[in-house]
């Protein structure tokens, strides 16, 4: 199976044309509709559709990877690929790792009828699956309505800590940075362009005093782009506590 590796909904800024390469025999495309990482962005119900449309004219494979959409803090929620498809094209991959608890080590795939006994054929050769009583206690979990109730506690609860985040940014580092805010997600992107130091530089400097920041140009695959820090922020307790991280933060930089 041939995979199409230049379709940029996923990680445009919404303005660009879709394009697909010409590949012999199957093809398919992975993307992150919700959530793509590390930018943050989102793929427009327009190009949503224009992808779906593409993979039944080309009889290919849509794998939607779902990590973390459950997330989002503004607008209404985006439907996923798979509940806009009419034709069976793609395959939705999600876990519970971020939105329970990642020792679970439970994830799921929803694929076309057509394969699942393909699938399952796979599962039962290639691994032993997740434990029954696991996939039980998520199971009663979800269906009892605890699940619904727990994300909405929990997207509110991010919601608040990204905004203590960003503020106790700004007050530390003033016009010296700039806060990159998505509709979702668990981090947020910190840009510090007249620091001058490149964003590794900072990361490195950061990591020395024991803040796990991580740079932006590591994630690129240009010599050139988009510079900033990856902070993510769901294990912030209180303002107070934002406010000494940017601290630090402030007296690591130098």
């Amino acid at each position: 199976m041939a995979v199409v590796t230049d379709f940029p909904g996923t990680c445009g800024s919404g303005s660009q044309e879709i394009t697909f390469t010409e590949v012999p025999g199957r093809a398919a495309a992975p993307v992150t509709p919700s959530h793509q990482a590390p930018l943050g962005v989102s793929m427009s119900l327009a190009r949503r559709l224009q992808l779906l449309e593409w993979a039944s004219k080309a009889n290919a494979w849509i794998v939607e990877d779902d990590y973390d959409g459950e997330y989002r803090y503004a607008g209404p929620p985006l439907p996923a690929l798979k509940s806009l498809d009419g034709n069976g094209r793609v395959l939705y991959a999600g876990s519970f790792s971020k939105v329970l608890y990642p020792g679970l080590a439970l994830g799921y795939l929803v694929v076309p009828e057509s394969l699942r006994a393909r699938f399952e054929e796979a599962a039962r050769i290639g691994s032993n699956g997740s434990p029954q009583l696991t996939q039980a206690i998520v199971a009663d979990f979800m269906r009892e309505g605890h699940f619904s109730r727990h994300l909405k506690k929990m997207r509110l609860l991010y919601a608040r800590r990204r905004s203590m985040l960003a503020s106790a940014l700004l007050k530390a580092f003033g016009d010296a940075v700039r806060i990159d805010l998505k509709s979702g997600g668990m981090h947020l992107i910190a840009r510090f362009d007249g620091l001058g130091h490149s964003d590794s530089e900072l990361a490195r400097r950061a990591q020395q005093a024991g803040l796990n920041c991580q740079p932006l140009s590591a994630r690129r695959i240009v010599a050139a782009g988009d510079e900033g820090l990856l902070m993510g922020f769901t294990n912030i307790a209180s303002a107070a506590e934002a406010n000494r991280l940017a601290v630090r933060l402030r007296a690591a930089f130098g």
